[in-house]
């Protein structure tokens, strides 16, 4: 009768994703009147998995085998599955990150269970669940009927609540699936801020910029404000940026609590992957612009003169705080 959830361990670390899924774990389980337990895969300290009590989990159940260090999504699948089997879960809830997404249906196809992806709300007393519908422009209301039942969750949709206590750690041995999968190389991102996917201030940009060697101003704005670059689809298929900073419907869909555009003008694509931003500020000198439609706050004029103003003021005002 368990509440199972997926731990994301990325270079040894618990990822940002895994606090709030762990929470929102722990709150179907209060309804169900059981206890949200972990699944961690691969390496990570019991310290560090022990810490996700403070999320409201129970117990974690950890899978220290190395294989799974390497994700591969039929194994990982195959483990949450032999997972929900040995520790009697009813109810899994996961992430709907990159990993989550490629698992969650698998899952679902395993235990033969109903699924909903994409979550933004947790379930009522008859397990309706609320989540986007049409790119993000309405809502649908999901009932699994199901014994068993799979919960995908939109990252910073439902919030990471804190409290106190510890989980218990437990070793639990789960032979990894032979893979259908040779990884070659692992590239990670690095840097002080936090992936697009977990990033709760967001600045990016696109055609706008006019090229790579104005992207200075961008990144300065993001350094004050300590969020994460990106960029429109566009500006990452001339790659003037990587294309794991190409945010919308192709691209990263995000949900970070600020997004600055600049110099983007709104197609649908786009927006299709950004509107769930809880506020969206528009700098862009087409007053027809559709993202204008969208913001919460815009600034119609020349990005060249307004963004290198809007950090300076944004410096003067830390520098006053302190």
């Amino acid at each position: 009768m368990a509440v199972l959830f997926l731990v994301e361990i990325a270079g040894g670390k618990v990822k940002k994703a895994s606090f709030e899924i762990a929470s929102y774990a722990a709150k179907v389980a209060n309804q169900l009147g059981t206890e949200a337990v972990g699944l961690a895969l691969g390496t990570a300290s019991a310290d560090e998995l022990a810490a996700l009590g403070i999320y409201g989990a129970k117990k974690i159940v950890h899978a220290s085998n190395v294989a799974f260090d390497t994700f591969d999504a039929g194994a990982t699948a195959k483990a949450i599955a032999d997972a929900a089997d040995k520790t009697g879960a009813t109810v899994i809830a996961i992430s709907q990150t990159l990993t989550g997404k490629a698992v969650a249906p698998r899952v679902a196809v395993r235990l033969q269970a109903g699924i909903v992806s994409g979550a933004v709300g947790l379930p009522d007393a008859d397990f309706v669940i609320k989540k986007g519908a049409f790119s993000g422009k309405a809502f649908a209301y999901m009932k699994i009927t199901t014994d068993k039942k799979v919960i995908s969750v939109v990252p910073n949709s439902v919030g990471a609540t804190k409290g106190e206590g510890s989980a218990t750690v437990e070793t639990l041995d789960l032979a990894p699936a032979a893979s259908r999968v040779t990884v070659k190389e692992v590239v990670r991102q690095t840097g002080d801020v936090a992936p697009l996917p977990e990033a709760e201030l967001v600045v990016s940009a696109g055609r706008g910029m006019k090229g790579p060697e104005n992207w200075g101003i961008v990144e300065d704005l993001a350094k004050v404000l300590g969020a994460t670059t990106a960029c429109s689809r566009p500006v990452a298929d001339v790659h003037w940026r990587p294309h794991y900073e190409h945010v919308g419907q192709t691209g990263v869909a995000i949900r970070p609590n600020l997004y600055i555009a600049i110099g983007i003008s709104g197609a649908i694509q786009h927006l299709a992957g950004v509107n769930q931003s809880k506020c969206i500020v528009v700098i862009n000198k087409d007053p027809e612009a559709p993202f204008f439609k969208a913001a919460d706050y815009g600034i119609c004029g020349d990005l060249f003169e307004i963004v290198p103003k809007f950090t300076e003021a944004l410096k003067a005002f830390k520098a006053s705080q302190h």
